[in-house]
């Protein structure tokens, strides 16, 4: 398949720190990381130029802290802190696994682990061929990584938001406590916000829905559904206008 066929020239891919915790949840999984890095290469060898967000509650969560003393603020800078040991594992399990050239721009100056967030150095990353990894979530504390995705996303001019997940879509309840919950093909984005679905905090929803940037909800852990979503193919839910 030529780049001038893809339906989707630029996609921000933002994953969850739970995923990068496996089975467990918490620390870092090396099988998740060898199995992201060969989805990931299935995509980009098709010529897709990726942008991905990762979250941090595999290590730590800001809101965590509130429940050992610690304050929101300093409890999310930790969080910060969390997504950037994520994307370095990240970042190397990519270029030593799939050999895919990769940049962490990091929304904390942390000159020697990453390089600081610039937009214009972002899509010349993306341009190169690089895969460009976002820690920090925005750099702001009170804001979640979702809605750093939709920043990103829209700064860089992303064609689609693919929120990989451990289900397979958007669902009316949760799948895994209610077994009539049905699953929703495609969704507007005010209602996903007027139903209070949980495909993205609301910030994040308003984001995509002002810039007209659609959402993919998909499950990450089947085989190339990363890949058929970048295709085109039928996968997941979708949210747009």
């Amino acid at each position: 398949m030529e780049k001038k066929e893809l339906p989707f020239k630029r996609v921000l891919l933002k994953l969850s720190g739970e995923a990068f915790g496996g089975q467990k949840g918490h620390g870092i999984d090396p099988d998740f990381l060898r199995y992201i890095a060969n989805e990931i290469k299935k995509v980009r060898e098709l010529g897709v130029q990726l942008a991905i967000v990762v979250g941090g509650g595999n290590i730590f969560r800001g809101i965590q802290g509130e429940d050992i003393g610690i304050d929101r603020a300093t409890g999310d800078y930790m969080g910060m802190l969390a997504t950037l040991i994520n994307a370095l594992a990240l970042q190397n399990a990519l270029e030593n696994i799939a050999n895919i050239p990769t940049r962490v721009l990091s929304a904390l100056e942390i000159r020697a682990v990453a390089e600081p967030y610039i937009r214009r150095r972002a899509i010349r990353h993306l341009e190169k061929g690089r895969v460009v990894i976002f820690g920090a979530g925005t750099g702001n504390p009170f804001f979640s990584t979702d809605t750093a995705a939709a920043l990103r996303a829209a700064e860089i001019k992303a064609d689609l938001i693919i929120k990989a997940t451990k289900v397979d879509g958007i669902y009316t309840d949760d799948p895994k406590k209610n077994p009539n919950a049905k699953k929703i093909e495609e969704i507007s984005y005010m209602e996903a916000l007027n139903k209070g679905l949980k495909v993205m905090d609301p910030t994040a929803l308003t984001l995509a829905k002002e810039n007209k940037i659609p959402i993919l909800v998909l499950n990450i852990f089947k085989e190339n559904n990363l890949l058929k979503a970048v295709k085109g193919e039928k996968v997941g839910s979708l949210v747009r206008e």
